[in-house]
């Protein structure tokens, strides 16, 4: 059974930041692989700035395909909005449950929120979770201090934020260092976040 670490986020765009945390996870843990699973836009939400669902999980792909153990996935997209975790999870292990052991990756800072979210305690139950290193304020629930299904990666701490690049390319600024080579040819080709 491959072990598979689930990277959830908007990659609105996928940066650096993201893709040196997935491959440290990949290449530094014993996870086998790592899926960066984009969320999807939420019919609920009006969020001008969120890219469609298509052209963000491309650039994941041009982000990811040159690194073997990182994949992108658009699983979320086919499942009903608003989404939780704990859904995905579900839908993950009743697909490919035979062949993938699944586990979540999150920073510091949103450990310290999952007391927050919908049956969080079923994801600890069934699932470990992969902390990797954040700067953040506010202390982590003492509940998950030490607990065995919670694992702490000493991941580089990424402090690049896609609201950052965003911003700062709309203000005409060069961000290109920022995004993967692939991905800035594609942001710049469809001229996007101007």
């Amino acid at each position: 059974m491959k072990k598979v670490g689930l990277y959830f986020g908007t990659f609105n765009p996928i940066h650096i930041g993201h893709l040196v945390i997935a491959n440290h996870m990949a290449e530094f843990s014993d996870l086998d692989e790592v899926w960066l699973v984009i969320t999807p836009h939420s019919p609920f939400k009006k969020k001008k700035t969120l890219l469609d669902n298509n052209h963000r999980y491309e650039m994941v792909y041009e982000a990811t395909k040159d690194y073997p153990k990182l994949r992108p996935s658009k699983i979320e997209f086919e499942l009903p909005q608003p989404n939780y975790t704990v859904n995905t999870l579900i839908h993950l292990v009743e697909k490919h449950g035979t062949d993938y052991e699944f586990s979540l990756m999150m920073g510091e800072d949103n450990l310290k929120g999952l007391h927050k979210w919908k049956n969080f305690e079923a994801i600890l139950e069934h699932h470990q979770i992969y902390v990797y290193p954040r700067i953040s304020e506010g202390e982590t629930d003492h509940s998950f201090k030490g607990h065995p299904k919670i694992i702490h990666i000493d991941a580089p701490i990424m402090e690049i934020s896609s609201t950052f690049i965003r911003k700062q390319h709309k203000a005409g600024k060069n961000i290109r260092p920022l995004l993967p080579e692939n991905v800035w040819k594609y942001l710049d080709e469809m001229n996007f976040y101007r």
